[in-house]
């Protein structure tokens, strides 16, 4: 078992968004389905998402595994699905369908966020009503992200920060920075104006697989960036009182963990993925999973959101010049550590919750 996850973990990771979809689309079996992106790579290139189907085709029960809505977490994410291809064979009636860099353009340039500056992860709200209020944000958008990356600027901005900090409390201030704001495209955490075209490739995948009418949907989306180093937390961001929430906790037991209660380390956001899965399938007829593994620091990712976020909106927006050469490397290494025991980690929890999920569909009944 060590052995094969020490083989798989230094073969299956990959250094690039291109090398990640070469050796996607080479090792899924039957020919993956490819979705063009209006985006380009940051030398032009062109860009896809990719979906891979594993099993039957009328396989009623089906796994669905995500890499890269957060863009530059695409790496753990598509290391994780090329070991499930190589390490999972659904049970009878199942299949698995692997998604591939959902945002690619956030993946090609190191970025969690999607060509339109959006934070995928936020962009799933009614866009029909009226956009949710961040007033904490408000408050320290000019702070998070100030015009100037001087150092005395920056200076004043982290002593304004530690002040309202001190005075709201940590929760408040996280909420404030992380639950998304609907105000500013060049802001951190921005949810949109209106539906992202990754949510929309996602509405065209869900078509085409014929997500909304299978009997049960599980699925896992894989992220990087939040919790202790190395340690898979599985997430769900069902609402308490729901059959999906009672069906989670079936299926995943005690280490499921949950926002809406405060057992996460992530706080309650708004516009998450789960919502899209909800608007698909309705309460009782699947389970969305956010599999977080931890990196580095909070306060580390806040200096790399800050630098990025600053020379696309500030700066020149190049990713080959200093600043956008620097502000990559350090999205890079605060979302994918080049750490071959971290992703040992990775892999070891991924199948383990990849088989919880399988063996937990089976005992659902109909």
């Amino acid at each position: 078992m060590i052995d094969d996850l020490t083989r798989a973990a230094a073969t299956c990771f990959p250094q690039s968004y291109a090398a990640a979809r070469a050796a996607f689309r080479g090792q899924a079996p039957g020919e993956a389905r490819a979705y063009p992106s209006a985006a380009t790579g940051p030398d032009g290139e062109p860009l896809w998402t990719d979906a891979a189907w594993i099993g039957p085709a009328d396989a009623q029960d089906v796994l669905v595994v995500l890499s890269g809505v957060h863009g530059v977490e695409g790496y753990c994410g598509s290391g994780v699905q090329r070991d499930l291809m190589a390490a999972f064979r659904p049970n009878e009636g199942q299949a698995l369908l692997l998604i591939h860099a959902v945002n690619p353009y956030g993946f090609a340039w190191d970025r969690r966020v999607t060509e339109e500056g959006c934070d995928l992860n936020r962009n799933f709200i009614d866009f029909g009503q009226p956009l949710p209020a961040n007033p904490g944000y408000d408050a320290i958008a000019q702070l998070l992200l100030p015009r100037s990356m001087e150092v005395e600027a920056l200076a004043e901005a982290e002593a304004a920060l530690a002040t309202y900090r001190a005075e709201v409390g940590e929760l408040a201030f996280q909420m404030a920075r992380k639950s998304g704001q609907y105000v500013d495209p060049k802001g951190m955490f921005f949810g949109g104006f209106g539906p992202s075209a990754a949510q929309n490739t996602l509405d065209a995948i869900a078509a085409d697989y014929a997500l909304a009418s299978r009997r049960f949907v599980t699925i896992l989306d894989i992220h990087t960036g939040l919790g202790p180093y190395g340690y898979g937390e599985a997430q769900s961001e069902n609402q308490a009182d729901t059959d999906c929430h009672r069906l989670a906790t079936q299926m995943f037991g005690p280490s499921l963990t949950f926002p809406e209660l405060g057992t996460s380390f992530s706080v309650p956001i708004n516009g998450s993925l789960q919502l899209f899965w909800e608007q698909l399938r309705g309460d009782g007829r699947y389970v969305y999973i956010c599999l977080e593994f931890g990196t580095f620091s909070q306060e580390a990712s806040r200096v790399a959101y800050r630098l990025d976020h600053w020379h696309h909106a500030y700066g020149t927006g190049d990713p080959h010049d200093e600043i956008g050469r620097a502000a990559r490397a350090a999205m890079r290494a605060q979302f994918y550590p080049e750490d071959l025991e971290w992703k040992e980690m990775v892999l070891f929890r991924s199948r383990q919750i990849a088989q919880q999920a399988l063996s937990g569909m089976s005992r659902v009944k109909s």
